[in-house]
């Protein structure tokens, strides 16, 4: 089994970016999927501000990516662009990322509820783990500016006829913690 760093991203990290775009386009390919991808530009902001976790293996190299973004003057804080290679996936590093990301969201915005949205049945599994739930839209963000990042997913049409209410992802918040 492979050993992982799970860290707060920075400046450093700045590298991988182009690992984490090749990543996140192939399993956009996939069917089924719904992750978007991100401008290289927004990622490396993510970065510099400590909005990102990255796991790298042993030998440094690229393993799984995740980052965070506040709406609504911080009332909400998503954990977006959940990313792991495939040939790393059913370790624990995506729960590991995450763990890390909602402990880093509830450091920077205390007040905020967490939340992500997926259309991942592995993610929502394991969100709901983490003491996720499934919420209706309603109960995230309304932000026009989160929902426009939607943009480069092909069920976006989808979620533009339905006025922001439904779309293939599930809503997932967290109130309170993850348990230990």
């Amino acid at each position: 089994m492979q050993n992982f760093s799970v860290l707060v991203a920075s400046e450093q990290h700045i590298p991988y970016i182009k690992d984490i775009l090749s990543a996140i386009e192939v399993a956009s390919k996939v069917p089924g999927n719904s992750i978007v991808m991100r401008d290289p530009t927004y990622l490396a902001t993510k970065m510099r501000e400590g909005k990102a976790v990255i796991a790298l293996c042993d030998d440094g190299s690229f393993a799984g990516f995740c980052y965070l973004e506040s709406w609504q003057n911080d009332l909400f804080v998503a954990n977006s662009g959940m990313i792991v290679k495939p040939e790393f996936r059913g370790q624990g590093l995506a729960t590991r990322i995450k763990r890390l990301i909602v402990e880093e969201s509830q450091k920077m915005f205390p007040n905020a509820k967490v939340f992500g949205i997926t259309k991942s049945p592995a993610v929502i599994k394991m969100s709901k783990r983490l003491g996720f739930k499934e919420v209706p839209y309603d109960q995230i963000t309304s932000d026009p500016k989160f929902w426009k990042g939607c943009d480069t997913c092909r069920h976006y049409p989808e979620l533009l006829k339905n006025q922001g209410s439904t779309c293939q992802c599930s809503a997932l918040l967290l109130e309170g913690s993850i348990p230990p």
